[in-house]
């Protein structure tokens, strides 16, 4: 029989020796055993069933072989909330949070009301942007997209979960609003930003499990920021507010992009707590 404490020792040592990190060891096993960690702690001494002494070494075996952990338990947190993922959605990254953080505080500088705003999130993914700009912003009405409908699915189920008043839109980016003149205050989007010739570089758990059409964005990873400028300035209104993720080092191509669709916005770029190019912002 084994106990918490020799599962988790074990699964460290499997872990650093397949150059993985140990900690997912006990994210696993806390999730198996629908605990917290406090009370994962409480019960090292404890023996483990053996279904979920069993479940934990498979779970363990699968991560090593590439599976993120956050898909081998169905959910990750960002901003506070737990959102379901799988294989047809990006996994939110704490990156992502800080988009959160800078928009919320442009829009409280950048307009006077907030009741009627208008945002939408374009690649929505797991909803988990335009669900948490709904669920700290209440007054705005807030739409999101992507063109794949099983990402919508996932976003539609967080959305339910989490009691947000989000509609979905399975669409190619901008092209609904484009075609029946709808205009929003906010553009918001964590799009694919990253260079196909980065691929062969990245690790596995991402390029093998994560979905490609949410990460991979032509030679130079900037595809989609030069359609953004095709069609943002005939779907933004004025004040308006457009926020976007990019990738390390693709700032200035994309504030230059932005300056240059809208000559007489401020455009910034902002950093991440890593001290890299993490957003840029034009604001109308």
């Amino acid at each position: 029989m084994t106990k918490v404490y020799e599962a988790l020792k074990w699964a460290s040592s499997f872990l650093i020796a397949n150059g993985r990190d140990e900690n997912a060891g006990e994210i696993l096993l806390k999730h198996l055993m629908d605990m917290s960690r406090s009370q994962l702690l409480a019960n090292f001494q404890a023996t483990l069933p053996e279904r979920i002494a069993e479940e934990f070494k498979r779970a363990v075996e699968l991560h090593v072989s590439g599976t993120p952990v956050q898909y081998i338990i169905g959910a990750e947190d960002f901003y506070g909330r737990t959102f379901a993922v799988n294989k047809e959605v990006l996994i939110p990254r704490p990156e992502t949070e800080e988009l959160i953080e800078h928009t919320l505080r442009k829009i409280s500088k950048r307009f006077r009301e907030k009741a009627g705003l208008a945002l939408v999130d374009i690649g929505t993914g797991s909803g988990a942007i335009a669900i948490t700009m709904k669920l700290e912003e209440p007054d705005l009405t807030v739409i999101a997209t992507d063109i794949a409908e099983a990402s919508l699915n996932v976003a539609r189920n967080n959305a339910k979960t989490l009691e947000a008043d989000v509609t979905f839109i399975q669409a190619d980016m901008l092209q609904p609003f484009l075609e029946r003149g709808e205009k929003f205050d906010i553009v918001l989007s964590n799009p694919p930003y990253i260079p196909l010739s980065d691929r062969e570089t990245m690790s596995v758990v991402v390029t093998g499990h994560e979905p490609h059409r949410a990460l991979f964005a032509g030679r130079d990873g900037l595809d989609f920021y030069r359609r953004f400028m095709n069609e943002l300035p005939q779907v933004i209104n004025r004040p308006g507010l457009v926020g976007f993720e990019i990738g390390a080092g693709q700032g200035k191509a994309v504030a230059d992009m932005l300056q240059q669709t809208f000559p007489n916005a401020a455009v910034s770029i902002e950093l991440d707590i890593n001290g890299k190019d993490r957003m840029v912002f034009a604001e109308l």
